[in-house]
């Protein structure tokens, strides 16, 4: 399997194999061959809404259609793609009349960090998905864990929202989970050369939007850099951190539709904007989402104790960290990454989050009115 793809393009993920089903099926038999593919389906509504509690609203009702409908399949096709076109048909349903999930980049221009970025909770953001809930800590293939986690990068799925439903549809069975023209105008009810069409036109419009190559694993290079980072937080040294940033590097944070372009810029941000009053007033927890390295920052409050505040999803470059979203949803989206909503008094700084997957991350946080840092 290549594993270095074209800007815009993702090669098919891992699949996983189920048993065969008795006749008639039982309950347990149901379960103990759809079970496996809890993950990869989560993975895929995901792709399709953008939205963690929506792919696991949609996968619940996946396994209930699929229980309800049991008695119909005929096994003509394998069970994971009976699965999938559930699952993505359920996706279709879920998403008709509803808006695009983008990030502030997305929407307009670089703003000014003179002035105070204000959230705007009317827009359905683009959420981040935790590596705990779809990639497995110890892979038995890492080359084929590395396809799974480009399959979900944020850029990737920001990408997938500028596209029409059908459009998504198309392009994930094609390309990510590799089914035929014929398997996937089946599933949808198009012609296969309407799939081939509409393929070409969310190709082009896909790696358009997503022009830059996935980033490399993290090598020592990147963990010395991350460490730096969180240093430099943890310190409060806004200086120190400007100097970690690439210097075209962008900022963003939903759900302040506000976003930044430039170290200085982002550094002008943080001392403006940040609640931090000094050293100690920060702590970060190391996390993973999205195949990206991630860091959960807790915010000292009056009473001295650290809570959710957000998450950072980290993308690296040659020349420093090029790219931070700073995801803000409050406790429930720290627990996602199996965070608690507080910090114990007793956690020494940059811990390693109860969530971490491989070698990446992102996450939540609770902000209260005043963001960045």
């Amino acid at each position: 399997m290549t594993l270095t793809t074209p800007p815009g393009t993702v090669t098919a993920t891992v699949k996983t194999t189920a048993p065969a089903l008795p006749d008639p099926p039982t309950e347990d038999a149901f379960r103990a061959a759809t079970d496996p593919m809890r993950r990869e389906i989560l993975a895929h509504c995901y792709r399709m809404t953008g939205s963690v509690h929506d792919a696991e609203d949609l996968l619940q009702e996946t396994y209930l259609r699929a229980w309800r409908a049991l008695h119909g399949f005929e096994q003509r096709s394998s069970l994971r793609t009976w699965m999938f076109r559930i699952a993505t048909n359920a996706c279709l349903t879920h998403l008709e009349g509803r808006a695009r999930r983008p990030l502030p980049t997305g929407i307009g221009a670089p703003a000014d960090p003179a002035h105070q970025p204000l959230v705007d909770e009317a827009v359905p953001w683009l959420e981040p998905m935790p590596d705990r809930l779809v990639l497995v800590e110890t892979p038995v293939d890492p080359a084929e864990q590395a396809v799974e986690r480009d399959s979900i990068r944020l850029a990737f799925v920001a990408a997938l929202q500028h596209l029409t439903a059908q459009q998504r549809a198309v392009l994930l069975l094609r390309e990510v989970l590799a089914w035929s023209a014929a398997e996937v105008a089946e599933a949808l009810g198009l012609t296969v050369a309407g799939v081939n069409s509409t393929l070409q036109r969310a190709r082009a419009q896909v790696a358009r939007l997503d022009a830059d190559a996935p980033p490399a694993p993290l090598d020592e290079r990147g963990q010395a850099l991350v460490e730096r980072y969180v240093e430099a937080f943890e310190r409060y040294d806004v200086a120190g951190i400007v100097e970690l940033l690439a210097a075209d590097v962008v900022w963003e944070m939903p759900p302040y539709p506000a976003w930044y372009r430039g170290a200085e810029q982002v550094g002008r941000l943080i001392s403006t904007w940040c609640p931090a009053t000094g050293p100690d007033s920060q702590r970060l927890v190391r996390t993973s989402a999205n195949g990206l390295p991630a860091l959960a920052l807790y915010m000292q409050d009056e009473d001295g104790v650290h809570r959710a505040f957000h998450v950072q999803q980290l993308t690296l470059g040659p020349d420093g960290v090029r790219h931070v979203v700073a995801f803000f949803g409050g406790a429930e989206l720290f627990a996602r990454f199996g965070l608690p909503s507080v910090l114990p008094t007793t956690a020494g700084p940059t811990r390693t989050g109860a969530g971490t997957a491989a070698s990446a991350g992102s996450g939540a946080g609770a902000g209260a009115g005043t963001a960045a840092g």
